[in-house]
């Protein structure tokens, strides 16, 4: 007994001194971030850009892995069973991390224990947009509307933030618009413009072209609080308390990453957001910098879970 106890406090202390040198050597090859979505997609994009500027800072290429599929889920859970060593990482999407969970009944991860945040990259808010033709020229306007008469909301999808978001609204204004689902985002703001709806949430870089080209009116952003990318918006929760929220894009490690590891990963993302080159950058796709430690990270994370569970459950939308 004493003999196996032994060869197990060797067997740990090997693995540890294994982990502290590799921890000392990171990283000595490529590096590759995976993207829950397709090739060209707003994560895809983030992601491609921040990792240029990571490779300079860490030393190393790092390359992008798409796996599109499951809402995103397919690329979450291969990073979720990932070796923790660092060489594996997520560009962690919100939706995927924070509404999946609550909408599938069988997920392959647990966004909280399979995940080590290392540190958020962006925000992409969302604007409700309305068809030209509505007579609601702010928030309030389109609550009062939508109590006198119909209104029809498009969406991504079942489940889809655009979906999602119109669900908040509809509980914290105590309205009711009717959900007509589209198999993409692009087709719900082809019929918004069109008037076969008259309501959509949509991210500003796919929003902001029809609205300055006068074929949708922004009435708000839904972020917390006003955003540079289109500052004369005023936001949905200065009419509605409470009603908001953005897409946010974080980078991520498999559960275990040793801690020299992730401190080495965030010092470099950390370098990464201070420039104001990659800022730019990012500004022209569309999307804002935010910064975080991991802590903030996690907390943003368990808020978000709290506040879609809400949603789903007054809702009660599921997609399986």
């Amino acid at each position: 007994m004493y003999v196996r106890l032994l060869a197990a406090l060797l067997a740990l202390c090997g693995a540890l001194g294994t982990m502290a040198i590799h921890a000392e050597t990171y990283p000595s090859r490529p590096v590759t971030i995976v993207v829950p979505g397709g090739a060209a997609g707003a994560v895809d994009s983030v992601a491609r850009v921040f990792a240029q500027y990571l490779g300079q800072q860490i030393g190393q290429p790092v390359v992008i892995d798409d796996r599109p599929g499951a809402g995103g889920n397919i690329g979450t859970e291969l990073v979720a069973k990932a070796s923790p060593d660092g060489y594996m990482l997520l560009m962690a999407a919100s939706s995927a991390q924070t509404i999946n969970p609550l909408l599938y009944s069988k997920i392959p991860f647990d966004p909280v224990k399979d995940f080590a945040p290392i540190g958020l990259i962006a925000t992409a808010p969302y604007a409700l947009v309305v068809n030209p033709k509505v007579p609601a020229n702010t928030v309030a306007e389109l609550i009062a509307l939508a109590k006198k008469q119909p209104l029809y909301y498009g969406s991504a999808g079942n489940g889809s933030l655009n979906h999602l978001l119109a669900e908040m609204l509809k509980s914290s204004a105590g309205i009711d618009m009717t959900h007509v689902p589209y198999k993409g985002v692009s087709a719900a703001a082809t019929d918004t413009v069109s008037g076969q709806v008259q309501v959509l949430f949509g991210s500003l870089p796919g929003v902001m072209p029809l609205v300055r080209s006068g074929q949708l009116r922004a009435l708000a952003v839904a972020t917390a609080q006003r955003t540079k990318l289109a500052p004369e918006l005023p936001t949905i929760s200065e009419t509605v308390p409470g009603c908001q929220t953005t897409a946010w894009y974080g980078l991520m490690a498999p559960a275990g990453t040793p801690t020299a590891v992730l401190d080495k990963l965030q010092v470099a993302t950390t370098k990464v957001l201070a420039s104001k080159e990659f800022s730019d950058a990012l500004a022209k796709q569309g999307v804002e910098i935010m910064g975080s430690t991991s802590q903030q990270f996690k907390a943003l994370i368990a808020q978000d879970l709290a506040t879609w569970s809400k949603v789903v459950k007054t809702s009660g939308v599921k997609v399986d």
